[in-house]
């Protein structure tokens, strides 16, 4: 049987608007496994949905234990390497804007306008400015008006791949960049190593690109009704949409609540 459910936040297990249904919180809070959220948000974004346990956040950058309320893992992205990556990406998508996630508050330079007033944010005068300011890196982000994320994407992979990771989480023209070698799966398997949990007794949610490491790690995997097309090709099982509580859904028959 399933020891650990690994699921995505936005587009997975939240309803649009980031809710939490009663359904799904229901189903949560029956299941016999630990539970553990994976998502590309920052810690400050998951700690009030009143959830216990851990959380995978910043793609796999930070581990956040959701019932103290406290970071206790972090990898960053070297300054200097978040500089090389800006000036490259510069040089192959026009018009991009670089922004740096601390995991306190997201700094941007005045080209990076890839949030709305749903995701606050600090912008300052010049990207030098948001490097001297940046006491870490835990995730960098770039964006570009009118690009389309999957092509954008693979530009950045090939101009930057060598450095870091890339991905993207479905918000136009917007890429989520990670240290090198981090992703959503590699932290949820040392997670797992160290609970003594093999990934044949993990099932995993999920509907965006980002979400494609864990999906293909895990032993049993779904992707939403309302995935991207990359999550619903590379996964056999399909749940219903976030918008049926779908992950409710599977969790209630699976685990017969």
């Amino acid at each position: 049987m399933f020891k650990l459910i690994a699921t995505d936040l936005d587009g997975t297990l939240l309803r649009p608007g980031g809710v939490l249904s009663d359904r799904t919180r229901a189903a949560l809070d029956a299941v016999e496994a630990d539970v553990v959220v994976v998502t590309a948000r920052p810690p400050r974004f998951v700690q009030d949905l009143r959830l216990t346990g851990t959380a995978i956040c910043s793609n796999g950058a930070m581990l956040y234990d959701l019932t103290h309320r406290e970071v206790t893992h972090a990898q960053t992205v070297p300054l200097d390497v978040v500089r090389k990556v800006s000036e490259a990406l510069a040089e192959v998508i026009p018009g991009v804007g670089i922004a740096v996630e601390t995991g306190l508050e997201v700094l941007c330079e005045p080209g990076f306008r890839g949030f709305g007033p749903g995701n606050p944010h600090r912008t300052l005068e010049l990207l030098d400015h948001v490097f001297d300011e940046a006491h870490q890196v835990v995730q960098m982000l770039a964006w570009a008006p009118d690009a389309e994320s999957d092509h954008m994407m693979e530009i950045a992979r090939e101009a930057v791949g060598q450095h870091v990771a890339v991905t993207h989480s479905g918000g136009l023209g917007l890429l989520e960049i990670s240290p090198p070698g981090v992703s959503k799966a590699a932290t949820l398997e040392r997670l797992c190593g160290a609970r003594g949990i093999g990934k044949d007794e993990v099932i995993a949610f999920g509907d965006m690109p980002n979400d494609l490491s864990v999906l293909g790690w895990a032993g049993t995997a779904y992707a939403m009704g309302n995935a991207h097309p990359l999550v619903k090709q590379a996964c056999g099982n399909h749940a219903p949409p976030n918008t049926e509580d779908g992950v409710a859904q599977v969790l209630e028959r699976l685990f017969r609540l």
